[in-house]
């Protein structure tokens, strides 16, 4: 099998040559990864990593205000600014734009992206190129993401609770964007999509980040609009949803989601023989390998043996898992782990 013959295979619950994988990772590990196999040399090719590499239209809207050095902005006028920390940097935000909105004319006043603002004519030639090799993605859609973005995380969390009105006005000019625009993208590839992004942080490392009523109330019907969407055009979705959400899988399920990352199994309630047992014939599961502990202090056989672990239990069947980091592969993480990673994953996960 190629890349692309394995990771379809085990989305679609069948059984792969070996178990499939990919890799999410900050920037200075890509750089050290790079520098230990040379320049030049394809890292994921001598790691045996399969991935699922994306396409997108060209933004060609309205030309985006000038910012300070060391900053930079989005096109929703988010700002980020480069903050250096120990083990590197992270651009984090610290202006969202519509942190003062009060009213829901307040809200009108703001700036609102369009889809015409972007050029889908190249994403075809594009993902022909890519589906080749490769399973294709292609959006992010992602409600409370945005909403964090445009107010800020605080206001928020807040805004169900102290502004319903304002908040579903919010929610529903940006989903009413991300539904035509990913709508645009989905009609130039029709035929070579095969997963895109329904996705969300609603947990943290102990629990959620708010109530199921509020999720069911303010974000579940732009999801399920979403979901729908892909599922029109024969698209897998891949959500992705960091931290303890156990409770919330059972409506994603309902709702119709893929596949599932990034698998936090310290968090309480994601232990992976649970979600296995309860949803592993709905579900393809992406990711479990645990960057908190085990990857950055753990000792080489430590990590093999989590990987081990992980094929064990995750694809007991054989099928339904892609093996992962269950995030960005964090800058202090020795490359002897993450070589021992994919190479474990190489050699055990084969059927």
């Amino acid at each position: 099998m190629n890349s692309r013959e394995r990771m379809l295979a085990v989305i679609n619950h069948q059984v792969p040559d070996r178990i499939p994988t990919d890799i999410w990772a900050v920037p200075e590990v890509r750089q050290k990864l790079q520098d230990h196999f040379g320049q030049g040399a394809d890292v994921a090719a001598a790691l045996h990593i399969d991935g699922i590499p994306g396409v997108g239209p060209r933004y060609v809207g309205p030309a985006l205000p000038e910012v300070g050095q060391d900053q930079t902005i989005d096109i929703w006028h988010t700002r980020r600014r480069r903050i250096r920390y120990s083990t590197g940097e992270y651009w984090e935000m610290f202006a969202n734009p519509m942190a003062e909105a009060r009213t829901i004319d307040d809200l009108e006043k703001c700036h609102w992206v369009r889809a015409d603002w972007f050029d889908y004519s190249q994403m075809r030639p594009a993902a022909e190129r890519l589906r080749q090799t490769h399973a294709v993605q292609c959006g992010y859609m992602a409600p409370f993401t945005y909403h964090i973005y445009l107010r800020g995380l605080e206001t928020a969390l807040m805004d169900p609770l102290v502004e319903p009105e304002l908040t579903r006005h919010l929610l529903g000019r940006l989903c009413d964007f991300f539904y035509e625009h990913h709508r645009r993208m989905f009609q130039a590839c029709e035929g070579l999509i095969d997963a895109a992004q329904v996705t969300d942080d609603y947990g943290m490392q102990t629990g959620p980040l708010m109530s199921l009523r509020v999720f069911r109330e303010f974000y579940r019907p732009h999801l399920q609009r979403f979901i729908d969407l892909a599922h029109e055009f024969g698209i897998k979705v891949f959500h992705h949803d960091d931290g303890a959400i156990r409770q919330f899988i059972p409506d994603l399920v309902e709702m119709g989601i893929d596949i599932l990352n990034p698998i936090q199994w310290r968090c309480p309630g994601m232990e992976i023989e649970g979600l296995k047992r309860d949803f592993g014939k709905r579900l393809c599961f992406h990711g479990g390998m645990d960057n908190q502990r085990t990857l950055p202090f753990g000792r080489e056989q430590d990590v093999r043996a989590e990987v081990r672990r992980l094929i064990d239990v995750l694809a007991s069947d054989r099928t339904g898992y892609v093996l992962a980091p269950c995030h960005n592969i964090q800058a202090n993480t020795p490359v002897e782990n993450i070589l021992a990673m994919y190479d474990e994953v190489y050699h055990y996960g084969r059927f």
